[in-house]
C-alpha cells in the first residue's frame, strides 16, 4: 500500500517544489513538446479494465492525474508497467474489488474514479465512489453519470462516505438523453454501453477530439459505435472486449497553452506535436487577437503578428471555444489594444482566477451573471459569467495563489510577462495536467526559481 501512495504523489526530478520566485519581462522563446492529452489518456486507462487482455497505450503524459488513475487501476489488481518513455502496459486480468479505503487514499485528487463505475459493474458487479477532488471551478455535478448508470440498470446507494453502485442483474442498453453534452458523462456512457446487452443510444452526446479518440479506443477493443449527426451515438454491446494497443491523441489544451503564453510575453514558441484540425477554433481566435503561427509537420510555431488586438470570445462544447483556454487567453488581452470580452459558458466559476491578475496590474470586470449581445452565438445559460478585459496595462510583480489547473498556469504566464518578481504558491496543482512544467518553462528561458 505505501507503494501505491509513493507513486500516486510523487513528484518527478524537474517539477519538486510548490512555490516559484519568478522575473519577469523576458519573452518565452525556444521549443516544447506536448504528448497525450491529458483528457484522453486517463480515460483510455480506464477503458483498460473492459479487456480480457493487455492493453498498451502511447504517449501518456507524466502528470499527477495520469499518476492516480495508475494508482487506482493497481488498488483494483490492473498490473501496470511504464517503459519510462510514455508507454503503459496494462494488464487487468486479475482485477479485483478494492477495500474503500484504499480508493479513497487515491482518489482524493482526481475525478476520475467516477468512470470507474462501468468497467467495474460489469467486471465485479459493484463499484465504489469517494467523495471527488479536481478543480474548484464550478460545480460539477454527478447526476448526469449517476441518472445514466441508473439507466443502464445500476442500483445507486448513497452513503456517509460516498457512493455504492451495484448491479445484481447485470447491465442493459439504454436510451439516454443529456441535458447538456457533458464530456464526463459521454465519457461514462460509452465506457458503460460497450458491454451492457443491447443497444444503447446516447443523444446530445459531447463530441470533442478526446471523445472521438475514446470510440477509437474502444473500437480497437471490439466495440461497435456509430457516430451520427446531431450528437447522436449508437453503441451496440457486446459480450467480450481485447486489449487495445493506442497512441493518444496530442493534449490541444496544453498546446493552446504555450500558445497563449507566446502572445502574453511576445515570444515564439514551438509547440511540436501541435496539429491543426483539432485547434481550427483556437487558432482562428489567436489570429484574430494578433497572433501569428507557422503550420508544420511536426507542430506549429506561435507568435505575435503585430499588435495585439481585442476580441469577443465564448467559450463551448466542442467545436467551439475551448473553456480550458480562455483564462490563457485572458492573460494575453491584458495586453491587447482596447476591450476584449470573455464569455464563459461552460463553468460558472471558471473567472474567478482574474482577481489575481488585477492585483497585478490588470483591468478586468467580471460580470457574475454575464449580458446579452446582439452577437452573441452561443445560447446563454443560467451559471455563465463574463469578463471585460480593457488594455493594454502593465503587468507587476505580485504573490499569488495558484487556484486550479488552468488559472494556475495562467498566473504563471502573468508572472513570466509581468516587469518585477512574483511569487506563485501551490503550483503542484499544475502537475495535474502539465508534464515536465518547470524543464520546459527553463527550455523556453524563463527567469525562476523553485522555493522550498
Amino acid at each position: 500500500m505505501n507503494t501505491l501512495l509513493s507513486a500516486a504523489t510523487a513528484v518527478p526530478a524537474g517539477d519538486a517544489g510548490d512555490v516559484l520566485r519568478i522575473r519577469g519581462g523576458r519573452p518565452l522563446a525556444g521549443r516544447v513538446e506536448v504528448k497525450g492529452a491529458k483528457n484522453l489518456a486517463t480515460k483510455a486507462m480506464v477503458a483498460a479494465l473492459l479487456g480480457e487482455t493487455e492493453s498498451v497505450l502511447r504517449d501518456v503524459p507524466d502528470i499527477s492525474d495520469a499518476q492516480v488513475v495508475r494508482s487506482l487501476l493497481e488498488v483494483h489488481g490492473v498490473t501496470v508497467t511504464d517503459d519510462g518513455e510514455g508507454t503503459l502496459r496494462l494488464d487487468p486480468r486479475d482485477a479485483v474489488s478494492a477495500h474503500i479505503e484504499e480508493i479513497d487514499a487515491h482518489a482524493g485528487a482526481s475525478r476520475i474514479p467516477i468512470l470507474f463505475c462501468g468497467p467495474l459493474l460489469h467486471l465485479l458487479g459493484q463499484a465504489f465512489i469517494p467523495d471527488l477532488g479536481g478543480c474548484r471551478i464550478g460545480d460539477r455535478p454527478i447526476d448526469f453519470h449517476l441518472d445514466a448508470l441508473r439507466a443502464f440498470g445500476a442500483i445507486v446507494e448513497k452513503l456517509p462516505s460516498g457512493i455504492r453502485l451495484s448491479a445484481p442483474d447485470g447491465l442493459r442498453g439504454a436510451d439516454i438523453a443529456l441535458p447538456y453534452p457533458s464530456v464526463g458523462a459521454t465519457e461514462q456512457v460509452l465506457l458503460t454501453a460497450v458491454r451492457a446487452k443491447g443497444t444503447t443510444e446516447l443523444r446530445n452526446a459531447a463530441i470533442e477530439p478526446e471523445i472521438m479518440d475514446l470510440i477509437a479506443v474502444l473500437q480497437k477493443m471490439g466495440a461497435i459505435i456509430s457516430y451520427e449527426p446531431n450528437r447522436v451515438i449508437f453503441i451496440e454491446g457486446v459480450d467480450r472486449l481485447r486489449g487495445y494497443d493506442h497512441r493518444c491523441i496530442f493534449d490541444r489544451n496544453e498546446a493552446a497553452s504555450w500558445a497563449c503564453a507566446a502572445l502574453a510575453t511576445d515570444g515564439d514558441i514551438f509547440v511540436a506535436g501541435a496539429k491543426q484540425p483539432e485547434m481550427l477554433t483556437f487558432l482562428n481566435v489567436f489570429r484574430k487577437a494578433g497572433g501569428d503561427f507557422d503550420i508544420a509537420e511536426d507542430g506549429i510555431r506561435f507568435r505575435r503578428g503585430g499588435a495585439l488586438k481585442p476580441v469577443v470570445v465564448e467559450t463551448d462544447v466542442h467545436p467551439g471555444f475551448m473553456t480550458d483556454w480562455q483564462q490563457p487567453l485572458i492573460v494575453a488581452l491584458t495586453q491587447a489594444e482596447g476591450t476584449s470580452t470573455v464569455h464563459e459558458t461552460v463553468y460558472e466559476n471558471r473567472l474567478g482566477f482574474t482577481g489575481a491578475l488585477n492585483k497585478m496590474g490588470a483591468d478586468i470586470v467580471v460580470h457574475p451573471e454575464g449580458f446579452a449581445s446582439p452577437d452573441r452565438r452561443v445560447p446563454r445559460r443560467a451559471l455563465e459569467q463574463a469578463a471585460v478585459i480593457t488594455g493594454p496595462t502593465p503587468l507587476h510583480g505580485a504573490d499569488v495563489v495558484v487556484p486550479d489547473l488552468r488559472g494556475g498556469y495562467s498566473y504563471v504566464i502573468a508572472a513570466l510577462a509581468a516587469d518585477g518578481v512574483s511569487t506563485v504558491r501551490n503550483i503542484g496543482i499544475i502537475r495535474r495536467g502539465y508534464e515536465k512544467f518547470l524543464d520546459k518553462l527553463t527550455a523556453l528561458g524563463a527567469d525562476f526559481d523553485v522555493v522550498g
